[in-house]
């Protein structure tokens, strides 16, 4: 029996002993690893085959919140940009919409599965779009010496175009530059600088640098 223990149990029990616990080592990081896991990340929703001639003239794009479930290592390492929310709107019309996002729209990597999205409906609106010329107002500012006012803007281009949901863009009176500050100017200076319309929903086709001369004149003793 002692013979037995030695050769069986004592020999190489270094190694033995060793091996037991990269195996005990093993089993446990192993097993850690695929214990279940649940995160909530929230990812916009993408409108996928939107139609050529429509636009999303909603003010906000919605978002969804999506409980993604799988093993504790691959949760860990999610990230937002690792979840996509996708919904098909080929063959959308004017006007509002509901559409449904289900488990199936959602886009996670292998090994994980979605276990809710919130929410399973969407509210959006479309309108046709609408392309039209409209005039660059400038924005000029400064502090100038006495005796001489603004007496002449110059722009280049004087109008720009602009595109968008129809509503919105008929509501467009003007384009407008960022503010030019002339401070100083005399006579006459030109300053270059950008256009933009205030409404986020729609868009300057082709920007272009933007020219804004100013041309002053001397006032005379009653500020005329």
């Amino acid at each position: 029996m002692i013979a037995f223990f030695r050769h069986y149990v004592l020999h190489n029990f270094g190694l033995k002993l060793l091996s037991l616990l990269i195996a005990t080592f093993l089993w446990f990081t192993i097993s850690r690893d695929q214990q279940p896991a649940v995160v909530a990340i929230r990812v916009p929703i993408e409108f996928q085959h939107l139609p050529g001639n429509l636009e999303i003239s909603s003010q906000t794009i919605p978002e969804a919140q999506v409980r993604v479930l799988g093993p504790e290592r691959l949760v860990g390492q999610l990230r937002s940009t690792d979840v996509r929310a996708e919904i098909d709107i080929a063959g959308a019309q004017a006007g509002d919409r509901t559409l449904d996002l289900t488990a199936q729209q959602i886009h996670v990597p292998k090994g994980l599965t979605v276990e809710q999205v919130v929410p399973g409906q969407v509210h959006i609106s479309f309108d046709t779009r609408m392309t039209r010329e409209v005039e660059i107002h400038p924005r000029v500012t400064g502090n100038f010496v006495a005796g001489a006012q603004i007496a002449k803007l110059l722009v280049d281009p004087e109008r720009v175009t602009i595109t968008g949901p129809r509503h919105r863009v008929e509501t467009v009176d003007a384009a407008t530059t960022d503010p030019v500050d002339a401070s100083g100017t005399t006579v006459q200076a030109t300053f270059v600088t950008t256009v933009f319309v205030s409404d986020p929903l729609v868009q300057v086709v082709n920007p272009v640098p933007v020219r804004v001369t100013v041309i002053m004149a001397k006032t005379d003793a009653n500020g005329h």
